[in-house]
């Protein structure tokens, strides 16, 4: 387990860092310190209006940009007006085992927000980033499985942790292909993984069932704080970790803790399975990844 804290963060003036759903949960508390930190913070929300009122209650260059990760126009929005450099892009918001819902196009609402609104707001930023993406996961990942006939649940009959599985499993080999790929082409960029533990944030509210009450109390009993669950993701975008890199609580069960580099499922591992839901996420999202080697062998450029 790492020494690693909020209060130890270096000076980050200079850096312009990008939070998806940083107006709550571990995405607000992570945005927080970074903006106390000296970053200019991005708060890219849904809800501009929630996302100002967080933007109240932190300290440093906060701005609020409106981001709807369900609906993909939103998203190629939010990339045609972001024209200034991002050094850090988090990729945090996230819906967690809720009913039956669709994006504006026709996704199935997790696998749409967790991973392929993300899948596509990354490549479309890409040619701006300057260090690093960090991608939040869950440890739920390790029940996922890709369905690649009916990824998003037309066929099949809806089952909503099941779903959620899957994309946070989406998510880790997302970072395990960009990480190859910005390999591959020279880029300095690194991609990054982290997941929170068992972190008691509002994506617990919808929870009504007998079963899902019990689970919400379970977590808030053995899990930790925002302050606590943005650790790992906070780690994962500025300590001195590798691309490709995973990052999680290092108590035990990965529950709570200060944070580490920790393992992922063999499926999460699998580089076929990765290269396979690259593919099948530029058909869906219609965004590819933009770069490519220089003639020159060194650095990138755009495709």
């Amino acid at each position: 387990m790492t020494t690693f804290t909020a209060a130890g963060i270096p000076d980050q003036a200079g850096r312009t860092v990008v939070v998806t759903g940083g107006n709550s949960g571990i995405g607000r508390a992570a945005a927080r310190v970074l903006a106390a930190r000296g970053a200019r913070v991005v708060l890219a929300v849904r809800d501009p209006a929630k996302g100002r009122a967080a933007a109240a209650t932190m300290t440093g260059d906060v701005v609020v940009r409106r981001l709807d990760l369900a609906d993909l126009a939103s998203v190629r929005a939010f990339a045609e007006k972001s024209t200034e450099p991002v050094d850090v892009l988090i990729n945090n918001a996230g819906v967690m085992i809720p009913p039956l819902g669709r994006t504006a196009d026709g996704f199935e609402l997790q696998f749409g927000i967790n991973h392929l609104g993300h899948f596509a707001l990354t490549n479309l930023l890409l040619p701006r980033i300057r260090q690093r993406v960090v991608t939040v996961s869950s440890s739920g990942h390790r029940a996922g499985r890709i369905d690649f006939d009916d990824p998003n649940w037309h066929r099949r009959r809806y089952r909503a942790f099941p779903a959620y599985a899957q994309s946070k499993l989406a998510n880790l080999l997302f970072t395990a292909e960009l990480h190859r790929r910005l390999t591959e082409v020279g880029s300095p960029v690194l991609a990054t993984a982290a997941h929170p533990g068992m972190a008691t944030t509002n994506l617990l509210e919808h929870q009504r069932r007998p079963l899902q009450r019990l689970r919400t109390a379970f977590f808030k009993a053995l899990g930790q704080s925002d302050d606590g669950g943005a650790l790992p993701t906070l780690y994962a975008a500025v300590a001195d970790v590798p691309g490709g890199s995973y990052a999680g609580p290092g108590g035990l069960g990965e529950i709570r803790g200060a944070p580490k580099l920790v393992g992922r499922s063999s499926a999460a591992r699998d580089e076929a399975l990765a290269r396979r839901l690259w593919t099948a996420s530029e058909e869906l999202t219609g965004v590819a990844f933009p770069l490519a080697p220089s003639a020159a062998g060194g650095g990138q450029h755009l495709r």
